[in-house]
């Protein structure tokens, strides 16, 4: 449909090229009545300049309205799918945060800025919508556009009036210069005149009034326009630099989290290693020691003095071998068990 109208556009302007040409090549008959104005040629050709402006920016406005709308649905899907995700992250956080997990706390600042994210979204898409899609739809839709586009078709309908009457004063003009022209005629020939100069006074005026009505059209569309796609371009800046501040400060918190569980760990292998000691020494009047620990008594390490030294025959040695045997017995007992 919209080739069509441009063939037809183009195909009256060629038609209106020419009747101007022939006009002016019969101008030397001094009919300067039927000659074209060229201040109303100028009129034409920036109305026709001014219709082509408007309709692109108007295509522009729509095109941009309908992107803005597919990115909000699109991305309100993302937005789901994130939040869930944070939910589920500070859900595991929240039920494991008694454990001193690592991965339960890092898992509460995902999540917990994750939705902090998503609401920054959520408030891009809020000024997309009313302080750019609303705007330009109005536009699109709007009254003033019709009401200039309406002024410019009464302005090139009544102009195709005065090119026809135009080529029928000259055809009754041709007449009169090949025969007599009779009275009837003349007076028809006359109104004629009168008629195509109402109607080019009225076709100028309303040129006039269209033009204004479209460069009033085109300087509203050009700035709000632009307006508009400068406040879009300065809340995706204020989107992503909200969101990087968050990610910045979940990263920060994350490898404190980190640091932090590793001097955890290394503290406790530390005290693990400190938990044994060196062993105490107990030395007892017999001559035997005994290494205690001081805190668990789990290590003991006990010394017997050799036998060997009471070897002897008599019935006396005997039985203090026996007794020697006996006591360091007593001691082993005591070192394996840690109990008197």
């Amino acid at each position: 449909m919209e080739a069509i109208k441009k063939q037809a556009t183009k195909l009256r302007e060629q038609v209106a090229k020419q009747q101007q040409a022939v006009l002016r090549h019969l101008g030397h008959f001094g009919n300067e009545d039927v000659v074209v104005d060229e201040s109303e040629v100028q009129c034409h050709q920036q109305l026709q300049d001014l219709y082509t402006s408007t309709r692109a920016a108007k295509h522009l406005q729509r095109n941009i309205v309908r992107g803005i709308e597919a990115f909000i649905a699109t991305s309100s899907k993302l937005m789901e799918i994130v939040k869930k995700l944070g939910d589920d992250c500070c859900k595991y956080g929240t039920e494991n945060q008694n454990s001193s997990s690592t991965l339960a706390r890092a898992a509460l600042l995902l999540g917990t800025s994750l939705k902090s994210v998503e609401d920054e979204r959520g408030t891009l898409h809020g000024v997309l919508g009313e302080q750019v899609s609303e705007p330009l739809r109005t536009l699109v839709n709007g009254a003033p556009l019709e009401d200039a586009r309406q002024l410019a078709h009464r302005y090139d309908k009544l102009r195709q009036e005065v090119e026809a009457q135009a080529a029928d004063i000259l055809r009754r003009r041709s007449k009169t210069k090949e025969s007599e022209i009779s009275a009837e005629s003349y007076m028809k020939l006359k109104n004629a005149e009168a008629r195509l100069t109402e109607l080019k006074s009225s076709m100028m005026a309303l040129g006039k009034e269209a033009t204004a009505a479209m460069l009033s059209v085109q300087d509203q569309q050009q700035n709000t326009t632009f307006q508009r796609l400068l406040a879009m371009v300065d809340a995706e800046k204020s989107y992503h630099r909200r969101a990087l501040d968050i990610l910045e400060k979940l990263h920060a918190e994350m490898v404190q989290e980190e640091q932090s569980n590793e001097s955890l760990v290394q503290s406790m292998t530390m005290q693990r290693e400190m938990n044994v000691h060196p062993a105490r020494h107990v030395t007892y009047s017999n001559g035997s020691d005994v290494s205690k620990d001081n805190h668990n008594k789990t290590y003991f390490i006990a010394k017997v003095w050799p036998l060997t030294l009471y070897q002897s025959n008599s019935i006396r040695d005997k039985k203090k071998r026996g007794r020697i045997s006996a006591f360091a017995l007593w001691h082993v007992c005591f070192a394996l068990t840690g109990k008197t």
